[in-house]
């Protein structure tokens, strides 16, 4: 399990996991920040980089904020650096 903070862009042209921008990883989602789409989003593109399940991705701290905590279960660190673009 891991635990990582993120910036998120909503309305973005694509999206994009990457870069890092100092202590966060900088994630562009094309979903709107309404009724928690952008949230939704996030987690679909981070299980999908990460190569897990949905349901193992889950929005800790910050689920009305850009700057939010996400845990995963079932990743490293490792495998994180390497799906940061």
């Amino acid at each position: 399990m891991i635990t990582f903070d993120v910036l998120v862009q909503p309305r973005a042209s694509r999206p994009q996991l990457g870069p890092k921008l100092g202590d966060r990883i900088k994630i562009a989602v094309t979903a709107p920040p309404i009724n928690r789409k952008a949230n939704a989003a996030v987690i679909e593109l981070i299980a999908k980089s990460l190569g897990v399940p949905r349901r193992d991705v889950e929005v800790i701290a910050g689920a009305t904020s850009r700057r939010k905590t996400i845990r995963v279960t079932g990743a490293t660190h490792a495998r994180l650096e390497a799906a940061i673009a």
